[in-house]
């Protein structure tokens, strides 16, 4: 695992997303898994500017969902197929035919999860992988507890979760029980997964995630089993790692041609 510390979110997003834009630049027809919230917001940004600015052609890209709401009728503005949709896809200049993620509509959810696995492996497999961090140490949603092991599945929202989507929604009993995510040992299959963290209310979660051993209790220190796993944080998100001088030193001495 890789541990980069940036001075704050603007920084971290310009650095994933050079980071995209160079497999793109290699992978005309990368998969890249991407996350909703507003963490990731800065790359998506920061990659936008590039595709606008003719720095990058982008239109080769396919775009993988994470996780996704269950029983939020098809277009509702908060389904996390139109947060992407609204916040990746059609910025970057794509079009629905690049997307693709699990039916949170469907009549058999656990079918609708097993579908999604199996298009993910057939799709070649999700070539880089972004991922946020809740308090708690969760990733997509799988939270404290979930099998390492997990597949993509349907999952109940914790009320604390629950409770942190309420603002994007008129009222908090709108906001869905259940989701589907993909599950921790689909998310490893991933050939690189880059975890972003800002602020110091992640501090603890990122210092258990990269310092901490593996447990299923904060389920982001899976990333520690993976063979390329990056964790982009600002000072803030550093603020308790113990280790963060020598993470410091490392990246300073790292060769330009390594990337993260």
């Amino acid at each position: 695992m890789e541990v980069v510390i940036v001075q704050d979110a603007a920084a971290g997003g310009e650095l994933i997303a050079e980071t995209i834009a160079d497999l793109l630049r290699r992978k005309h027809d990368a998969l890249l898994g991407v996350a909703t919230g507003s963490t990731p917001l800065p790359i998506y940004q920061a990659l936008t500017a590039k595709v606008r600015s003719g720095a990058l052609d982008a239109s080769g890209a396919r775009i993988a969902q994470l996780d996704e709401y269950v029983g939020l009728p098809a277009g509702h503005p908060e389904s996390y197929r139109s947060v992407v949709l609204r916040e990746v896809v059609e910025p970057l200049g794509l079009t629905e035919d690049a997307f693709m993620g699990p039916d949170g509509a469907a009549e058999d959810v656990q079918a609708a999860c097993e579908a999604y696995d199996l298009a993910l492996a057939q799709a070649g497999g999700v070539d880089l992988q972004l991922l946020g961090i809740g308090t708690d140490g969760h990733i997509g949603f799988n939270e404290p507890c979930s099998s390492l092991a997990s597949r993509t599945r349907i999952k109940t929202l914790t009320r604390q979760t629950r409770e942190d989507n309420a603002r994007f929604f008129d009222s908090p009993d709108e906001v869905p029980h259940h989701v589907i995510t993909q599950g921790i040992g689909t998310i490893l299959e991933a050939r690189h997964l880059v975890l972003l963290a800002t602020g110091e209310g992640k501090a603890e979660a990122v210092a258990q995630t990269v310092e901490g051993p593996v447990a299923a209790v904060v389920p982001a220190s899976a990333l520690q089993l993976h063979p390329h796993a990056t964790v982009v944080v600002d000072e803030a998100a550093a603020s308790k790692l113990k280790l963060a001088e020598y993470f410091r030193a490392t990246y300073a001495s790292k060769p330009d041609w390594q990337g993260i």
